[in-house]
């Protein structure tokens, strides 16, 4: 503790330093006389409490309490006389001293001092409380105004994460509302088409037996009917991302001039077309039949939205896409070409527009639209690795951007579509090869078995996995298992393991009314001409049947040589 003692007496500066020695605190005590020695030792914070004696042979306390008061005012300051009176002691008080002790009373000393420093560490505390108010107070409206714009920050923050989130779960809603009618429309699509070959197998046999014109129009009726509702199921496993495509590179430009004529004769004259081709566009790699299939859809499309005198235009590119997908049919970012179908029509709303790759859903009136046209399109358009957009603008119209994966070698030449094996070669008897028919539809492997034994094959038949495995065991000299892939119980994939599990080199031939392609492909279809599609189309039965029969007979013939190359 650091005091300033005024006194002019050794004995009393004497008396009053070893009272201090009571205070339990090391004490440094500057004993000054002097007005001059106390003005330069009175200063601010050098001293935590003033000791002053009232009279001095050449000052006086008062001058000394005036002095303290200008130079230092927060200093405690307590007279220690032996002369001051009460009348005295309450005047210097009101002058500013803290308190005052006499002489004949030293033991009050102590607890003075502390009393003193108390009351100054109040003051002290009360003064940096209001001094920490003012600043507050001076403070609170920068301070308000930096909070409202830290709340309204935090504020825009969550409205931007609350939008992302709902519009995440508008996205996964619409993914999970397409996955599952996809996986709906494929297996009505299975159904539907064992029932179309049935149909139209028997048409077709019938067409054989019939001569009458009559009966002949009828039947051309039925036969229309058929392939409108193998159209159907066609677009709804377009949808559900199952149909079989071939990628191969394709010139968008191309495919776009050759197809002139059929949109022209498809939109009809009161519509003008439009074309935007870039010169130097990449090659397109996916299935050049469905691209075309796409491209009319969507022009058709278009020409329904439109009046007389509307403008249809269609632009290819090629686009590098950097921005994540905000929904579920955008495509992902790389590197696509485009191809675009803009109308000047009616355009979509937002309802509309959240609707509008929903299989059955249309704005057409009844018998105008089936409602999978863009259906179609999405599910060939994400099988194939891309992606589309849609700018729309109601009563201004429409743009659909579809984004295809690009070719990344674009040297690669063209894939050669193999020969085909002729299907309508005839078998001297005896020399028939042995066919095994493997379908769980009766109707189906009827028509299946009739197809191939009026080519010149000899057929067996099962009813399931189970039932062919039993007739190979029974007798294996079957050339070739044609075998339907969806089957209850045991399905082809299961049954076609186990073949060639038991008879390794038995070649098996899928159909099917769905072409789950990565499920085929885990059951061993090596390509194209592995798989038939039901209902048969053009031959393609017979043809895939002679090509695999031709394919064995190629690798026996190889495993024979090899053998006797080995024996010589």
């Amino acid at each position: 503790m650091r005091i300033l003692h005024l006194e002019d007496s050794d004995l009393d500066a004497e008396l009053i330093e070893a009272e201090l020695e009571n205070l339990g605190h090391p004490v440094v005590i500057e004993r000054v006389i002097t007005r001059d020695e106390f003005a330069a030792a009175a200063l601010p914070g050098r001293h935590d409490i003033i000791l002053a004696d009232y009279v001095l042979p050449t000052f006086d306390g008062v001058s000394a309490l005036g002095i303290a008061r200008q130079q230092c005012p927060e200093t405690p300051f307590i007279f220690c006389s032996g002369t001051l009176g009460e009348e005295v002691a309450v005047e210097a008080i009101k002058n500013g001293a803290t308190d005052y002790v006499t002489k004949q009373r030293l033991g009050r000393m102590t607890r003075t001092i502390v009393r003193a420093l108390a009351e100054k560490r109040a003051r002290d505390d009360k003064s940096a409380a209001e001094a920490a108010l003012q600043a507050l107070n001076d403070t609170l409206e920068t301070r308000i105004a930096e909070r409202t714009r830290e709340l309204a920050a935090s504020n825009t923050a969550l409205q931007d994460q609350i939008i992302e989130r709902e519009r995440v779960e508008d996205a996964l809603r619409l993914v999970q509302r397409l996955d599952a009618v996809g996986q709906l429309t494929s297996g009505v699509a299975h159904d539907f088409n064992n029932l179309l070959t049935v149909i139209a197998g028997n048409i077709e046999f019938l067409e054989r037996a019939v001569t009458d014109e009559r009966s002949k129009r009828r039947l051309d009726m039925m036969w229309g009917a058929a392939a409108r509702g193998a159209k159907l199921t066609a677009q709804l496993l377009a949808f559900s991302r199952r149909q079989r495509l071939v990628p191969t590179p394709v010139s968008l430009n191309q495919t776009v001039v050759s197809m002139r004529d059929l949109l022209e004769s498809s939109i009809g004259g009161a519509i003008q077309i439009e074309t935007t081709l870039q010169d130097d566009l990449w090659p397109a790699l996916v299935d050049a039949t469905q691209i075309e299939l796409v491209i009319l859809n969507l022009a058709i499309n278009s020409r329904d939205a439109m009046a007389v005198g509307g403008r249809l235009t269609i632009e290819t590119a090629n686009v590098t896409v950097s921005e994540v997908p905000v929904r579920p049919e955008q495509p992902q970012p790389g590197e696509y070409v485009m191809i675009s179908v803009s109308d000047t029509g009616t355009g979509m709303t937002p309802e509309v527009l959240a609707r509008v790759f929903e299989p059955f859903f249309t704005t057409k009136e009844t018998g105008k639209g089936s409602g999978l046209g863009l259906a179609q399109v999405y599910g060939f358009v994400k099988q194939s690795g891309g992606g589309i957009r849609i700018d729309t603008v109601p009563a201004e119209g429409t743009s659909i951007k579809v984004y295809l994966p690009r070719v990344e070698n674009e040297a690669a030449a063209l894939p050669h579509a193999p020969a085909l094996a002729d299907g309508a070669r005839t078998y001297p008897p005896g020399s028939q090869p042995v066919l095994l028919i493997v379908d769980d539809d009766a109707g189906v492997r009827e028509v299946t078995a009739t197809r191939l034994m009026e080519v010149g094959y000899s057929v067996r038949e099962a009813a399931s996995g189970l039932q062919a495995l039993a007739a190979l065991e029974a007798d294996p000299a079957v050339d070739l298992v044609v075998l339907d892939f969806a089957m209850p119980g045991m399905n082809g994939a299961e049954a076609a393991g186990e073949i060639r599990k038991r008879w390794p080199t038995m070649p098996v031939l899928f159909v099917t009314g769905f072409a789950d392609t990565a499920a085929l492909a885990q059951a061993g279809a090596d390509g194209a001409d592995s798989i038939v599609l039901k209902p048969f189309r053009d031959g393609e039965l017979e043809r895939k049947v002679a090509t695999a029969l031709a394919a064995r007979s190629s690798v026996q013939g190889l495993r024979l040589v090899s053998d006797r190359t080995r024996g010589s």
